[in-house]
């Protein structure tokens, strides 16, 4: 415990709070570091229905003697909570025989305020329950639960064959099979509940009581809170975790891979009430006594934010590519079952520009494999079929173009064409055609108004 030991006073409350939390205990937070009165951490437990308050005192020293088990008493019984309530006194040392003694008078004599002492061996017990490295006083992450990566009622390309249903010109069950990969993404979803209290001589000018809940990009570098879509995701389905089996999942899918968690939980912890400090940090506005406007920066402090939890999981991100002739299509999105968040769509997407998303008409080109928007999707003069602009072999006949698979088809209509009566051919371009039927009645029209016929 040489490194544990080098831990600042207020260091080893952080990691007190934290291995409470991992515990199971509710509401765990800090007192006030600037006007301890005996109680360094406050939480609350829940015993045969009755919520309960613990109260614990943190002696980061060799040796806790019976004055400090005595002072937490008394601050136990000035402790404002509407309920029973007890206490603790954590260190990483050991007590004396005096404080145990008194400890254990209390509990012989059914005192309300009973106070349990837990030292350095029941700090090294309760380290191997939660995974708690006591050599670094940190709390490393460790997490085998992930979301299922696909719906378990159908197969793994669903949500592709999903997809290319919308697209015209093709069968969705005869797009060929997408390559599919899935990487399990760590994150973590922070709660955190913020309390605080302004006052001037006027009195209260800003009050915080909030309770905030936000998800995070748990892998290697700065943390990075994900999308509002994908943290619904993430909080919506925390009772489908499932365990991470990288070798069943092997089986469905052509690749796994899995990232690691970059960050321990008491760094995601001190990162959270940073980021809410400055969130709720906020300019007010308020009259003085002597009818004067000022302005107050109300800042929490560290303490009035307080982690409730800290829940990691596995995210799973799935890559899947379907590649068709001479183009590849991916589809990415984060799963948790039959739930999905899309990444990135390139099924809905015009091959030939910037046109996507699902509210567009796109059409399969069976020339070159393209799917395209309306604007780059022709017909093909001698088959009658789709064909986009990008592959199309063209030739204007009558003033317009026409478009063909290929070489062959255009030299076949070429001969077509030459064979055909004027009138046929003027159809070819039937702007012109019915512009020269207009012509001709304005013509005739005009002869009979001369002739005087009409």
């Amino acid at each position: 415990m040489a490194v544990l030991d080098d831990l600042s006073g207020f260091e080893f409350e952080d990691l007190i709070e934290d291995v409470f939390r991992n515990l199971g205990y509710e509401n765990v937070r800090q007192a006030e570091k600037t006007a301890d009165e005996g109680r360094d951490v406050i939480m609350e437990e829940v015993v045969d229905g009755t919520r309960r308050a613990i109260v614990v005192e943190c002696k980061h020293t060799g040796t806790v003697g019976r004055p400090v088990v005595q002072k937490l008493h008394s601050a136990i019984a000035t402790f404002d909570f509407d309920g029973p309530k007890r206490g603790m006194v954590v260190t990483t040392g050991r007590f004396t025989s005096p404080a145990q003694e008194y400890a254990d008078r209390l509990q012989q004599s059914d005192d309300p305020h009973l106070i349990e002492l837990l030292g350095g061996e029941d700090l090294r017990e309760l380290a191997d329950e939660i995974g708690l490295d006591l050599y670094n006083g940190r709390i490393e992450i460790l997490c085998d639960e992930t979301f299922r990566p696909y719906d378990p009622a159908a197969d793994v390309d669903a949500p592709v064959q999903e997809a290319f249903r919308d697209i015209e010109n093709i069968e969705a069950a005869n797009a060929p099979t997408p390559h599919s990969a899935v990487t399990f993404r760590p994150v973590v979803a922070v709660t955190a509940d913020t309390n605080a209290v302004f006052e001037t001589s006027v009195g209260v000018v800003h009050r915080i009581n909030d309770r905030t809940q936000f998800v995070v990009h748990a892998e290697r570098g700065h943390p990075q809170v994900v999308d509002e879509d994908v943290a619904t995701l993430v909080t919506k389905n925390f009772h489908t975790r499932i365990e991470l089996d990288s070798g069943q999942f092997g089986e469905v899918f052509d690749d796994v891979g899995e990232r690691r968690f970059g960050q321990t939980q008491t760094e995601y912890k001190e990162w959270a009430v940073e980021r809410l400090q400055q969130h709720h940090t906020t300019t007010v506005s308020y009259t003085g006594d002597n009818n004067v406007t000022y302005n107050k920066t109300c800042e929490p402090n560290l303490s009035d934010i307080s982690v409730q939890s800290i829940e990691p999981v596995y995210l799973p991100e799935i890559q899947q590519t379907t590649d068709i002739q001479a183009y590849t299509y991916p589809y990415e999105y984060y799963a948790a079952g039959p739930s999905r968040v899309t990444v990135e769509d390139g099924i809905h997407r015009c091959v030939h520009c910037e046109t996507r998303g699902v509210d567009e008409t796109y059409t399969y080109c069976p020339n070159c494999g393209a799917i395209a928007c309306d604007s780059h999707t022709k017909t093909e003069r001698l088959e009658g079929e789709p064909i986009c602009t990008g592959c199309a072999v063209t030739e204007r006949f009558a003033l317009k173009t026409k478009f063909f698979y290929n070489e062959d088809n255009l030299e076949a209509f070429r001969e077509e064409y030459a064979a055909m009566p004027l009138q046929e051919k003027a159809m070819e371009n039937k702007l012109i055609a019915a512009g020269g039927v207009v012509a001709v009645f304005l013509i005739v029209l005009g002869l009979l108004v001369v002739g005087g016929v009409v």
